[in-house]
């Protein structure tokens, strides 16, 4: 469907259905403006401009590197992760990736995972909630990842007890969703045994759960999972090495795990409904993973602008590349990130 079908479905749909509740975008913006005011209490600007001054930008250029790298590698897992579900080409992945990279940017609420499922089921022929369900694969994988690094790392480094609780928490939750999703693999298993599962065309409730977890079981026992997963370690592998370029650069002098501690916390924190590109919480969640290792707050305030805009531009930048490559603009994108809700759910699972 061409782009003024696809513009005048959504103007349909957006007279048909109500509009949706703007309470979720004003916590995100309320939330960022905390998180802001809090991060520039006593901030002293002339510390953190002589701090500043004193960047290693060859170090930059290699923490931005290697973030870059990390999404690309994102963009392999999740081709691996669709195999059974059919040809995806990796260039396709990269691209979608990016453009939902920079819809995150641009737009509250952290819309970029569902445009680049769109993205890259409009162009590979997957269907939508397929596609949208090796997301949530990534999601879990990602998940069960964190912990166990924040289980390893509290274990060598000296974690204030609310740190260690917290890791705890998180690992008994990771296993209780791992155990989930291993006992529904098993159970999919006996059921339909060697022989996949019927294509799904109800839009019924139990005809979509039926077909998630189709799709579960076709990516979940498939050769290509393992593979998948094994990627999945090269991903916060390539971040954190984005992130401790950063440190160096600004000469904070941490270690390679303390930068894993910090990056664990920022992630946690912008899972958060937040600002454009996360704005506000980015900052309050990098000062406090830097708050476990004793740096000073005007320091790892200005480190947090910093490192926001160095890891930040250069995806904004590939990701605007990738959106115009795509063949969308930013106006068509922002009528596609309001038309994803119903999209949703109108999809097959």
């Amino acid at each position: 469907m061409d782009t003024a079908g696809l513009t005048t479905l959504n103007a349909i749909f957006q007279d048909i259905n109500p509009p949706p509740s703007r309470i979720p975008r004003l916590l995100g913006y309320g939330l960022a403006v905390v998180c802001l005011v809090w991060v520039l209490h006593d901030f002293h600007i002339v510390k953190a401009m002589h701090e500043l001054a004193g960047v290693n930008w060859k170090w930059v250029a290699l923490g931005a590197a290697f973030d870059v790298l990390s999404y690309g590698v994102q963009a392999l897992r999740w081709k691996l992760l669709l195999t059974p579900l059919g040809k995806v080409r990796i260039g396709r992945a990269v691209r979608a990736v990016y453009a939902g990279l920079f819809a995150n940017a641009i737009f509250p609420l952290r819309p970029g995972e569902f445009l680049r499922s769109y993205v890259l089921a409009d162009s590979e022929a997957i269907s939508l909630g397929r596609v949208l369900g090796s997301v949530g694969v990534e999601r879990l994988v990602d998940l069960v990842i964190a912990t166990a690094s924040l289980a390893v790392v509290s274990l060598v480094v000296d974690l204030p007890r609310r740190w260690v609780r917290l890791a705890e928490t998180l690992a008994i939750g990771a296993l209780a969703l791992l155990s989930i999703v291993v006992l529904l693999i098993l159970y999919l298993e006996m059921k339909f045994g060697s022989h996949p599962a019927p294509e799904v065309v109800t839009r019924r409730f139990r005809g979509r759960f039926m077909g998630a977890l189709a799709a579960l079981h076709a990516m979940g026992t498939a050769p290509s999972f393992y593979s998948a997963v094994l990627t999945s370690f090269l991903m916060p592998a390539c971040q954190v090495l984005g992130l401790w370029a950063m440190m160096e650069s600004y000469h904070l002098r941490l270690s390679f795990l303390a930068a894993v501690v910090v990056l664990l916390v920022i992630n946690l924190g912008v899972s958060l409904p937040n600002a454009p590109a996360n704005v506000g919480s980015y900052q309050f969640f990098c000062v406090l993973g830097l708050s476990v290792f004793q740096v000073e707050k005007t320091t790892a305030a200005g480190f947090s602008f910093f490192a926001f805009l160095g890891l930040t531009l250069p995806i904004v930048l590939l990701g605007f590349v990738a959106l115009l490559r795509s063949g969308m603009t930013v106006h068509s994108m922002r009528e596609q990130v309001a038309g994803l809700p119903d999209k949703v759910s109108r999809s097959n699972a």
